[in-house]
């Protein structure tokens, strides 16, 4: 029982980062854009994103 609510924890704690992150996606300006590496049209598309879409990386 505690691991599943340790667990349920860490799950929050990483949409909640998401969910964070992405909306500082949505308000960078351009020149920030382009440090990272990322166009506005991709920023956007990131920054639109429901909080509990994304990438998995599975290993090879």
């Amino acid at each position: 029982m505690a691991d599943s609510l340790a667990q349920l924890r860490s799950q929050i704690c990483a949409h909640r980062e998401r969910r964070r992150s992405r909306r500082q996606l949505l308000i960078l300006d351009d020149r920030l854009l382009r440090d990272i590496g990322i166009t506005r049209a991709q920023a956007q598309k990131e920054g639109r994103k429901s909080f509990w879409k994304h990438n998995l990386k599975r290993p090879v």
